[in-house]
């Protein structure tokens, strides 16, 4: 990017390289799904322990707040340059890990690389994309949700042509995306996007300021969050455990996440016009009669059901993130950090009951519980719709 950023232009080139960046770093990402059954048979591990490794990847979320103070006030543009680089390292080395504890490490390297590389970007994405931040965001979101479509992709062919231990060989489409990165965006300097208010006002005071918003939002997080791992995370274990092959459990992955890249591309759009709360409430209405018919139907109605439940499954994110970079606030990367924080903490907890219901209670009943659970981010966003808590802007 060359010369002074334009303030009201959607900037489409600087928009479409980063939201390529994010799709090469998300495809490592999405290794580990895919490689479930694998990792468990390889690591005798059961549900739970499979559940805590998307814990620990995640692990690193936790600094995320601290990530945004850092973008305030130093040059972290250089960790977002070598992020994916580091991501696709670790994620390549699954298969050669000889033990649960190696692998454990695994996931916290490429926590590392995914924080280094998510709490910098969608504010570089809020700079380019003008005033169309919610379309920005959509192209931001389309980008790893493509990744987690062609990620089971990547690694299941990967497999059978090098076997499970030669995934290694994929490295190299990281450090393009680095490469990407440092070429086009090594000169901006994101500490020069946040506004220039009265700097008396601390971190503090905007955690507190901007808490209410946080708390709304996490509310429809974590009441969606068990259907979103049961559709992601442990979807491979629930199609292979009604029989389908592993191939076709992979796809099935890569349907739900296909269609997601639509619906996330969409929706981020379609807020821009009706109105953030509107979209939301309509996706919080149709998610869960989604998922029910999804567990009482198959054969000939799996997939199409799995292509109108990912559209609408992964639909919220582009519009939390336009809600998050409209507020008015000087720490916007940290409120960002916040954000993406408390997704951590909500999506950890959700993951891990999630492995814990199929441990116990098996596939169909944990299905049935993520659905009834989905059905009370409709009372929430209607809570939105009336208090209005994001009036401000």
């Amino acid at each position: 990017m060359q010369g002074k950023p334009q303030k009201t232009k959607f900037r489409t080139l600087d928009v479409f390289l980063i939201s390529l960046a994010h799709h090469i770093h998300d495809i490592y990402t999405a290794f580990l799904a895919p490689v479930q059954v694998l990792l468990i048979e390889k690591l005798s591990i059961n549900y739970t322990l499979f559940g805590l490794l998307s814990v620990i990847q995640r692990l690193p979320t936790l600094f995320n707040p601290l990530m945004g103070i850092l973008a305030d006030k130093v040059r972290i543009r250089y960790l977002m340059i070598v992020s994916p680089t580091v991501t696709a390292v670790a994620m390549s080395l699954i298969g050669v890990a000889p033990s649960y504890s190696f692998l454990v490490i695994l996931m916290l390297l490429s926590g590392i690389g995914s924080t280094m590389f998510h709490v910098p970007t969608p504010v570089m994405v809020k700079l380019v994309a003008g005033k169309r931040t919610g379309r920005g965001m959509s192209f931001y979101m389309v980008g790893g949700e493509l990744a987690r479509t062609l990620g089971p992709i990547v690694v299941l062919g990967a497999i059978d042509v090098w076997g499970f231990e030669g995934i290694f060989r994929l490295i190299p489409a990281g450090l393009l995306a680095s490469i990407i990165l440092f070429v086009r965006f090594r000169n901006v300097d994101l500490r020069k996007q946040v506004k220039k208010g009265s700097q008396s006002v601390s971190y503090l005071l905007t955690l507190k300021k901007y808490l209410p918003v946080l708390l709304i939002i996490g509310s429809i997080t974590l009441t969606r969050g068990f259907m979103k791992s049961c559709l992601t995370y442990y979807l491979p274990g629930y199609m292979e455990s009604i029989g389908e092959s592993r191939w076709m459990a992979g796809i099935s992955l890569s349907v739900i996440y296909l269609s997601g890249a639509a619906g996330t591309f969409l929706s981020g759009t379609i807020s821009d016009f009706i109105g953030r709360r509107n979209t939301l409430l309509i996706v919080a209405i149709i998610s869960p009669l989604l998922l029910a018919m999804f567990i009482y139907f198959r054969g000939v109605f799996t997939f199409p059901l799995l292509i109108a439940m990912g559209f609408f499954l992964l639909a919220p994110t582009p519009v939390f993130l336009a809600i998050i970079h409209e507020l008015k606030t000087e720490h916007l990367p940290f409120v960002n950090g916040l954000y993406m924080t408390s997704n951590f903490i909500l999506g950890a907890f959700s993951t891990l009951i999630t492995g814990y219901g199929f441990d116990h209670f098996g596939n169909e009943t944990t299905f049935k519980f993520a659905a009834v659970m989905a059905l009370l981010a409709i009372p929430v966003t209607i809570y939105i719709k009336k208090k209005n808590p994001f009036s401000e802007n």
